[in-house]
């Protein structure tokens, strides 16, 4: 007489469901390797979500996108007709929220500085590798991959031969009962190549002491001082007590 706990058990180690259970360690494994070369780059340059992050993203973003295909070997092919029927959209969709979450807990924010932009929206391409390596499209899963990394590894340098405008956040504290107007500072900012940008500017007042912060933005890479010659610059400026100088990334 067949014992039926011994069958249960023996039905998941069927040639089938070996076959199938070989089939996603293989995706996760190739997902792995991508997630881990994406994040090599944030590994190299010192990022808190380095190789492990996403690797680990990489491959869980793939096992629930390829287990989509296989309801019918659940459970040991134990599953009623209602599960045989799985929306891998539904799926996909949970993936990128879970993964939004994860990416906002990198943002990190400093007065005007923000930063973990870059690292949020490659933690969520590598979620999408994943899910590309979990449907089977493993060409347009490499090619993602190794698009992302050569853009994270050279991007800046790219960046650097176009023309931009660099944003620098200013925070500079007066003496007491000086006076002062935008129009000062503004024509001193101007002088280093720089303008205030609108909308920026706010001023604190404390016990007679001004405390006045505004975002500068450069005339062009070569048309503006650097942080050195600006802060000799605000070092010298009538009034100024102390300042901080700091890129605005955002």
């Amino acid at each position: 007489m067949n014992n039926p706990v011994a069958t249960t058990l023996m039905s998941y180690w069927t040639s089938q469901e070996i076959a199938v259970n070989a089939n996603i360690v293989l995706a996760m494994l190739v997902a792995l390797a991508l997630g881990l070369l994406v994040g090599y780059e944030r590994s190299y340059r010192g990022r808190a979500a380095g190789m492990r992050t996403y690797g680990f993203v990489c491959m869980a973003s793939c096992a629930l996108t390829v287990i989509t295909g296989f309801p019918q070997f659940w459970y040991g092919a134990h599953t009623p007709t209602v599960v045989n029927a799985v929306d891998p959209g539904r799926i996909m969709q949970g993936i990128t929220t879970g993964v939004g979450f994860l990416g906002a807990g990198v943002i990190m924010r400093d007065g005007l500085n923000i930063s973990g932009l870059t690292t949020a929206a490659s933690i969520w391409t590598v979620a999408a590798i994943g899910v590309l390596v979990g449907v089977g499209f493993y060409t347009a899963a490499v090619v993602l991959a190794v698009a992302s990394a050569a853009f994270m590894m050279w991007g800046s340098k790219i960046e650097n031969l176009l023309p931009a405008r660099h944003a620098v956040s200013v925070t500079l504290h007066f003496h007491k009962n000086v006076d002062l107007t935008e129009d000062d500072i503004a024509h001193l900012i101007r002088t280093q190549g720089y303008e205030i940008a609108r909308g920026s500017f706010s001023i604190h007042q404390r016990d007679g002491q001004y405390e006045w912060r505004f975002v500068a933005v450069s005339h062009g890479h070569r048309k503006s001082a650097t942080l050195v010659k600006l802060s000799e610059t605000l070092k010298k400026a009538p009034g100024v007590q102390d300042f901080l100088v700091v890129h605005a990334r955002n």
